[in-house]
C-alpha cells in the first residue's frame, strides 16, 4: 500500500491533503463494523476539486482513511477543541457519535502507536520535507491544508456551516495578509458565505507548521461538501457546482502563490 503520493512543484505554495484517501489496511477493514466500513466522514473528492487549478504547487496526500489514524490530530493524542465533541488520533467513532469498531476491536495504545509510527509520521516527515525544501528555495513557505466536510453534523456543530470555513488559530498561523487575502475572496464569492476562524481554527497540521517566525505560513480550508457532491451515499462529485467553486478556489490559490513577504 502507498501511504503518501507526493508531486513536487517550484512555487512557494504546498498544499496538504490529509483527509481524500480511502485505503484500509486488512487488519482494520476487518475490525470496522458496517457502520465504519462506509468512510462516510471521508474528505470526499478535494485532490480532484484541487487538481489542475495553478501550475507549480506542490501536493502532499496520504491515501490512508482517517479511520487507521487522522494525520491532522496531535500525535500525543490531546484535543484540538477541548470541551466540545470532536473525533481523536485514532478514531472510535465517527462524526455523528456512532461507533466504528466491532466489539471487542477497537485500538488499544500499542496499536495506536503502531499506526502513529507507520502512517501518521510517514506523511508529516514528507510534508514537513517539502515545506523544508519550498522555504530553502523561496525565503518562505506558505502550507494550504484542504478540508471539507458535510454542512450539517449536529454531533459536531450547531445548524448548517458555512461554505468557506478559514482556520488559522486566531491567526497566529499566517502573516495577516495571507488569512485578508484569502477572506477577502471568499467573502466576494457570490453566493456563498463564509467565516475566518470559526468552528475550525485549523487542525494540528496548520497549528503545528504554521510558524511566520521561520517563514512559514499554514492556513486551512474547510469547505462545506453541499458546494461541490451530495452529502449523502454514494457521496456523487457534482461537475457543474464543483466548477462553480473551482473558480474561487484557483482565485484563492493564484493569490497565495504571488504573496510575497513584507
Amino acid at each position: 500500500m502507498s501511504i503518501v503520493e507526493l508531486s513536487r512543484g517550484d512555487s512557494p505554495l504546498v498544499l496538504g491533503l490529509p483527509h481524500t484517501g480511502t485505503d484500509l489496511p486488512a487488519d482494520v477493514a476487518d475490525a470496522l463494523n458496517e457502520t465504519g466500513r462506509k468512510l462516510a466522514d471521508t474528505d470526499w473528492h478535494i485532490h480532484e476539486l484541487y487538481d489542475g487549478l495553478v501550475d507549480g504547487v506542490t501536493t502532499v496526500r496520504t491515501t490512508v482513511h482517517r479511520y487507521v489514524i487522522d494525520v491532522n490530530r496531535d500525535p500525543s493524542g490531546a484535543s484540538l477543541y477541548p470541551g466540545q465533541n470532536t473525533t481523536g488520533l485514532c478514531p472510535l467513532t465517527d462524526f455523528d457519535g456512532e461507533p466504528i469498531y466491532r466489539d471487542g476491536r477497537a485500538p488499544n495504545e500499542v496499536e495506536v502507536e503502531r499506526r502513529r509510527l507507520a502512517y501518521h509520521a510517514s506523511y508529516h516527515a514528507a510534508l514537513a520535507a517539502e515545506l523544508e525544501r519550498v522555504n530553502a528555495r523561496h525565503g518562505f513557505a506558505i502550507l494550504y491544508d484542504c478540508h471539507s466536510i458535510r454542512s450539517r453534523i449536529p454531533f459536531l456543530f450547531d445548524g448548517k456551516l458555512p461554505d468557506f470555513n478559514i482556520g488559522t488559530d486566531g491567526g497566529t498561523t499566517c502573516a495577516a495578509g495571507i488569512q485578508k487575502a484569502v477572506a477577502g475572496i471568499c467573502q466576494k464569492a457570490e453566493g456563498y458565505s463564509s467565516i475566518v476562524n470559526g468552528r475550525f481554527k485549523g487542525g494540528w497540521t496548520t497549528r503545528h507548521y504554521g510558524r511566520p517566525a521561520d517563514r512559514v505560513h499554514a492556513i486551512q480550508m474547510e469547505l462545506a461538501q453541499s458546494t461541490y457532491m451530495l452529502e449523502s451515499a454514494p457521496w456523487t462529485y457534482l461537475p457543474r457546482p464543483a466548477d462553480r467553486l473551482r473558480a474561487h478556489l484557483r482565485t484563492i490559490l493564484d493569490s497565495l502563490i504571488c504573496w510575497r513577504p513584507e
